[in-house]
């Protein structure tokens, strides 16, 4: 945990490629998954960003986004961001309401550098999606645009429900991430907090109590720029930065 809860601010970042890689602190489009804790009234000041695809998913509290191209919108647990970051490109958060924010910022790899910057909401009319996987953010035909070539999907999973995983094109890894809960696939337990990377789709998640999770998939072989300010690869300075 970086920073301090009692202070306003605490953060838990995973990088899923850590143990899976020997030369990539992130996998493909995924660079690092932070999941935060922040105090009612707590600012997070202005600060830059570059070469970042950065989805905010919110599950608790409330908190107000302004940022240098002109926006200023309240998130919740129903209103989503991505902050396509681009060449250049800066944002503060305020924490609203009575209760902690509790979220997850998901930094994504761009397909290149220097890209333009755009900021997008999205509402959901609803909190969760029970049972049913919900596509938050992709290339194209997605409520949320991300300038890489990877789908984000969340859900709810019942106690005792098994959920069948989105297969839709061959030749495509994913990871799971519970964001609250404990679920089991195959014969992996997977619990608050962890992930699980997949390459093969015969076994599908069931969840031991009510869990919330978040599901990547992704084409290991897309084009990415491992350089971003956040999202890019932390284990080495890479030569060739615009891998495939």
């Amino acid at each position: 945990m970086r920073g301090n809860i009692g202070q306003g601010f605490g953060v838990e970042i995973m990088y899923p490629g850590l143990s899976l890689t020997p030369d990539d602190s992130g996998i493909g489009p995924i660079g690092r998954i932070d999941r935060a804790q922040v105090q009612p009234g707590h600012l997070i000041g202005m600060h830059p960003h570059k070469d970042d695809e950065i989805l905010t998913y919110i599950r608790g509290g409330e908190m107000l986004h302004r940022d240098t191209v002109g926006n200023e919108k309240r998130l919740d647990n129903t209103h989503f961001m991505m902050m396509n970051a681009g060449h250049a490109f800066q944002h503060e958060e305020l924490m609203l309401g009575d209760n902690p924010v509790r979220a997850l910022q998901i930094f994504l790899r761009p397909n290149a550098a220097d890209l333009e910057p755009v900021v997008q909401f999205h509402e959901f009319p609803e909190e969760n999606s029970v049972d049913s996987w919900r596509l938050i953010a992709g290339p194209h035909k997605a409520p949320l645009l991300v300038r890489s070539d990877v789908r984000v999907f969340d859900a709810l999973i019942r106690n005792d429900v098994q959920l069948r995983l989105p297969i839709t094109d061959t030749g495509r890894n994913m990871l799971l991430y519970v964001y609250s809960g404990k679920i089991t696939l195959g014969d992996q337990v997977v619990s608050e907090g962890e992930s699980l990377f997949l390459t093969g789709f015969d076994k599908h998640p069931t969840a031991l109590v009510a869990s919330d999770v978040v599901l990547f998939s992704f084409d290991p072989k897309a084009e990415v720029y491992r350089r971003g300010m956040f999202s890019g690869n932390q284990r080495q300075s890479a030569t060739n930065p615009l891998c495939r």
